[in-house]
């Protein structure tokens, strides 16, 4: 690497050249103090990923054509310099385009194919659909440095087998806040409206799709692909800003990535997660059924719709992603709103069930576009007279806080986690707190929680199914004790023994699901805490 003369200096550029911001600055350079005082802010910045190695080289040829307008005497002054009497280099390549194509947003130039993919054998990949052409589509433009906490992302191709795209110069740069919105394609949204009925209609649960990687969907907890070539960065950003509102533009171009909900008429919700990385935009799509599923419909058993029955305290629903928390948070939801008479508030990020009054008041609120976080929307629930507080995770400390005092105060807080088993969830929401206050919190833990269900989904031994592994906790006085008292490895044998009361250790589903013959012993191994056994 070219020596860095000046790394103050180089950051500064960077800013002024709006390749990244103050913010990434900031932290680049604590990065450097803490971690790499031996790396110049360069590389420091290049090992981060906020900018391009061509990039670097582009910042540090301003910076010596900075230093040479600049004479020695005047050396110790540079900071404090207008950075405007840079010019850059001269601007690189222009991009490539298909021939009679206007410049503007690559959305213009996308030549959509009909997708009509055949379904047959899905499962086993031989059921494909075929990718636009990669020479109809005109490769994606250079996207700018992202604000805060998001990696600048680099450049791709337009498709796996494209010469790289150049990248832009400092004079091409343009911040993501400034550049405006391509206009929605409606080419795109029809391409990506045909793919989400295929992909409910076949039951896949999952739609990747991914700039410059084939189309998957994840069907029974495997990921198959759907097209047999890489899908062009153009055509895979413009069929994801083509499904966002204005205001969840505005919160991509300024976080990096957003959370959605889309509806398709006549093929039900999908909760949607629309982020940036180094190729370009990714999306990816989780079908959500049009109505809510029942306990029975989930596989779970009865028993367990005893929870609903308490009018105050925390149940809370873990596993790992996409082992089904939402949609058994959701048949609680629905056995509550068919059973009781009471008001439910639910807060999520995004809504995806959607609940209808029946006997209850149902009212559910989304995070950043009827309130600005969890812990918000928690603290206003407390004046909004609910009986049931429906929490759609758990993420921080401050949510935590106001959920455990919501279900101490008189409400039924259901919620769910990202954890893996009903210990490691009561560790999990002491470890958050202070040390300090570890004990005091144990004890409204010991109090306030009525039950924790773990669970995992797994692909059936036919390969056409999902099977459901529980793990199942009940508090009751001697877990309580145990929680209150620190001695949380000790719950595994009131696990072991509480089957009469309605517990259940996950190791035991799984082994009464090989028994069943609906999951192999090794899909059994690979979800158990204790593998051992199933070999």
């Amino acid at each position: 690497m070219p020596k860095d003369p000046d790394a103050g200096l180089l950051g500064r550029i960077a800013v002024h050249c709006k390749m990244i911001t103050m913010e990434q600055l900031a932290q680049a350079t604590q990065l450097q103090q803490s971690r790499c005082p031996d790396k110049r802010l360069g590389e420091v910045l290049l090992d981060a990923g906020l900018i391009s190695r061509k990039q670097l080289q582009m910042l540090l040829h301003l910076q010596q054509q900075y230093l040479e307008r600049t004479a020695p005497k005047r050396r110790e002054e540079r900071r404090s310099m207008p950075l405007s009497a840079v010019k850059p280099p001269p601007p690189a390549p222009a991009l490539e385009t298909v021939k009679g194509a206007e410049s503007g947003h690559p959305a213009a130039h996308v030549d959509y194919s009909s997708l009509d993919p055949s379904m047959r054998d899905l499962g086993n990949g031989r059921g494909r659909a075929a990718a636009p052409p990669p020479s109809a589509v005109a490769p994606a433009p250079s996207r700018a440095p992202a604000p805060s906490r998001v990696p600048a992302p680099s450049q791709a191709p337009a498709a796996a087998q494209a010469a790289p795209v150049p990248e832009e110069s400092a004079a091409q740069v343009v911040a993501p806040s400034a550049r405006p919105r391509p206009p929605r394609d409606e080419r795109a949204v029809q391409w990506l409206h045909g793919l989400m009925a295929q992909a409910a209609k076949v039951g896949a649960s999952d739609i990747h799709v991914h700039s410059g990687a084939t189309v998957k969907l994840r069907r029974f907890c495997k990921l198959v692909e759907l097209t047999k070539q890489p899908l062009p960065c153009a055509h895979a950003e413009a069929v994801l800003l083509s499904s966002l509102q204005d205001w969840q533009y505005e919160i991509l171009q300024a976080e990096g990535e957003v959370d959605l909900a889309y509806t398709v008429a006549e093929v039900g919700r999908f909760r949607v997660n629309i982020y940036r990385q180094h190729r370009g935009l990714n999306g990816v799509f989780h079908y959500i059924p049009p109505q809510p599923p029942t306990l029975e419909d989930l596989g779970v058993p009865s028993n367990l719709a005893k929870v609903v029955n308490f009018h105050q305290g925390m149940v809370l629903v873990t596993g790992p992603a996409g082992c089904g928390k939402s949609s058994t948070l959701a048949a609680l939801v629905r056995l509550i709103n068919e059973e009781r008479g009471d008001h439910v508030l639910t807060i999520e990020d995004p809504i995806e069930y959607i609940h209808r009054s029946s006997r209850c008041l149902v009212n559910q609120r989304q995070v950043k576009r009827h309130t600005e976080s969890f812990a918000r929307a928690l603290r206003a629930a407390l004046r909004e007279d609910p009986d049931v507080i429906c929490i759609g995770e758990l993420r921080d400390l401050e949510t935590i806080a106001l959920a455990l005092s919501a279900a101490e105060t008189g409400h039924l807080v259901l919620a769910t986690l990202h954890t893996n088993s009903t210990i490691r969830t009561i560790n999990r929401i002491v470890g958050v707190y202070p040390p300090g206050q570890q004990p005091q919190v144990r004890t409204m833990l010991s109090e306030s929680l009525r039950a924790v269900i773990s669970q995992r989904l797994m692909p059936t031994v036919d390969g056409e199914g999902v099977a459901l592994g529980l793990e199942i906790l009940h508090v009751n006085k001697a877990v309580g004790n145990l929680i209150r008292e620190n001695r949380t490895f000790q719950i595994h044998s009131i696990l072991q023994t509480g089957s009469g009361r309605g517990m259940q250790l996950l190791d035991v589903s799984l082994a009464q699901l090989v028994k069943e013959g609906r999951i192999t012993r090794q899909v059994a191994a690979a979800n158990a805490d204790n593998p051992a056994q199933f070999k």
